[in-house]
């Protein structure tokens, strides 16, 4: 690890610090940011500051998010000035476990950047937008009601089509398992057919002047969330490895097709990603992918667009996490346990140490870093949920990092993020709800 040292960047706080991963990033239309975990400060601050620079100097126009596209779309509304009042509203449909991990100070810093952005330059305003598939019926109700204001009998038919799934309630755990047990027919049908029709509607040209632009694009993406919750839920009773695959195969999708939106309007889409470590480093790089058979957004995105990506992770050694011990439980201050020896953390510890630098980052694409850090190593993943007490089997998996990045930032001593909410307190207005699983279930991450 001593080779490395002449290739550490220090990320000083200096204006120009960010300037060699800008050059990184060099033409490419996807930045992929990961995290190490969903609740440290550091890394929503860096993300934040690398996002700034590259919706400023290199045209970006949208931030996808590892978090549900009718909640996130609401912070969209509020970022490009379609939504009234302060930015904790803006972030108020973030309201299932854990909701820190949008509901927090620093989304609500960039959020009001973004929109301030937006406003003193219109013609390069970017967007904010949802990846992930957790909000089955929240989206349902949202296709519903947009169809009501534009067509009632298409509304009609979507409704229809929806009541199969209400002999469960608001709850798609008990749905997923009466279909995987066979006391209840599947609802896929019914949900692809949603999606169908919004689609031929959107190609429909004497249909596209009734319902053209953003507000049916989130109609019909609300529909392709509604059908990959629908397999999602059903998946879940098989196995991680088949839910996993459901769920990044779905932020895949929801990303080509953000994509395609934005290049119709007429600005070529360049699109920043935020989420874990486990969803952007590419699979093939971990025994995600090489023992479990699994995918990720990563991969899917370098498959996809090949040398147009650019994957940053992030890493820390020590220092705090806001997580909870269980799901659904309260989310509170925890320490960060040392890093095994042997593994990414600890190397990086080291270089630390040795270099007195707490905070830098490596280019993993050549040179001592991409042979180095190209060897198999344990890597810490924590997700919402972190467990000191069991680590190594509930955090650490073997990886390739310089497989699974083009570069890494760490920090090697952390603080934990600041919540807008106290733990445990309800949301002003907030209705109590059974609808859909937590954000990251059921890995965490």
């Amino acid at each position: 690890m001593p080779d490395l040292l002449s290739e550490l960047n220090p990320l000083t706080g200096a204006p120009d610090a960010l300037d060699g991963l800008l050059a990184i990033v060099g033409d490419a239309r996807f930045v992929l940011i990961g995290e190490a975990s969903h609740g440290t400060h550091e890394f929503y601050r860096d993300r934040a500051l690398l996002t700034r620079r590259l919706i400023e100097t290199r045209g970006f126009t949208a931030v996808a998010v590892e978090a549900d596209w009718p909640d996130a779309y609401r912070v969209n509304r509020f970022v490009r000035g379609q939504l009234a009042g302060p930015v904790g509203g803006a972030l108020g449909d973030f309201t299932r476990f854990p909701r820190w991990m949008w509901r927090n100070e620093e989304v609500a810093e960039f959020a009001r950047w973004l929109r301030t952005f937006n406003a003193a330059q219109p013609q390069r305003a970017a967007g904010f937008y949802g990846l992930d598939l957790y909000s089955l019926h929240r989206s349902m109700h949202a296709v519903v009601s947009y169809l009501e204001g534009v067509d009632p009998e298409a509304a009609r038919r979507a409704r229809s089509r929806y009541a199969c799934f209400e002999m469960f309630g608001e709850n798609p755990q008990a749905y997923g398992y009466a279909t995987e047990h066979g006391a209840w027919d599947p609802c896929e049908d019914q949900a692809t057919q949603q999606l169908l029709e919004l689609q031929r509607r959107a190609a429909d040209p004497d249909s596209a002047g009734l319902m053209a632009g953003d507000e049916l694009f989130h109609a019909e993406q609300n529909a392709r969330l509604a059908r990959s919750a629908e397999q999602y839920y059903r998946a879940m009773y098989r196995g991680r490895d088949d839910s996993w695959n459901i769920r990044d195969t779905h932020m895949a999708e929801t990303l080509d097709a953000l994509a395609a939106h934005l290049d119709s309007q007429g600005r070529a889409a360049k699109v920043v990603v935020w989420a874990h470590n486990s969803h952007l480093g590419d699979a093939r790089g971990s025994a995600m992918g090489t023992r479990r058979g699994e995918l990720n957004l990563g991969q899917l995105a370098r498959e996809r667009w090949g040398s147009e990506v650019v994957i940053i992770g992030q890493t820390t050694a020590q220092g705090e996490v806001y997580a909870a011990d269980d799901w659904d439980a309260p989310g509170h201050v925890k320490r960060v346990r040392a890093p095994l020896p042997g593994s990414l953390e600890a190397h990086l510890h080291d270089l630390a140490r040795w270099s007195g630098q707490d905070h830098y980052w490596l280019d993993l694409r050549a040179g001592a870093a991409a042979h180095t850090l190209g060897e198999e190593m344990l890597q810490r993943f924590i997700g919402v949920i972190y467990r000191p007490e069991t680590e190594r089997w509930s955090h650490y998996v073997e990886t390739h990092p310089a497989r699974q990045y083009d570069a890494l930032i760490h920090v090697d001593t952390t603080r934990a993020l600041r919540p807008l909410d106290p733990a445990g307190a309800a949301l002003p207005g907030a209705e109590p709800s059974d609808d859909d699983l937590p954000d990251t279930y059921p890995s965490g991450e």
